[in-house]
C-alpha cells in the first residue's frame, strides 16, 4: 500500500523557519522569515514527523512494535495475525491466511 501524501501528513514538533519565497518580500520587512507549522516535502524533519504519526496511530490501535525491527508492527485479533512493515511511504500488509 502506497501512502501518496506521506510527507504532508506529519506535524512538525520543532520550530522550523525558511526564507520567504520570491514575490513575498516587502521593502520594510526584508529580514523576516516564514515559520513552518506543517510538514513540507523536502524538509529534513518530515520523515521523522511521518514516522512518529504513523507509530502513534498503529500503537493506539493495539499493534506492538517489534524489538528486532522498529518498522515492523504486529497484532493478533481473534487468533488471526496481522503484520505491517513500514518502508518509507509504503505499508506492507501480511496476514496468516
Amino acid at each position: 500500500m502506497d501512502v501518496k501524501t506521506t510527507f504532508l501528513n506529519g506535524v512538525i514538533e520543532e520550530e522550523v523557519y525558511i526564507e520567504k519565497p520570491k514575490g513575498f518580500e516587502k521593502f520594510y520587512r526584508e529580514s523576516h522569515v516564514c515559520r513552518i507549522k506543517q510538514a513540507l516535502y523536502g524538509l529534513k524533519q518530515v520523515p521523522h514527523a511521518w514516522y512518529t504519526r504513523i507509530d502513534n496511530y498503529l500503537t493506539s490501535l493495539g499493534f506492538t512494535n517489534s524489538e528486532a525491527d522498529a518498522n515492523l508492527y504486529h497484532i493478533s485479533v481473534e487468533g488471526k495475525l496481522l503484520i505491517i512493515v513500514l518502508y518509507v511511504d509504503d505499508l506492507i500488509l501480511i496476514d496468516d491466511d
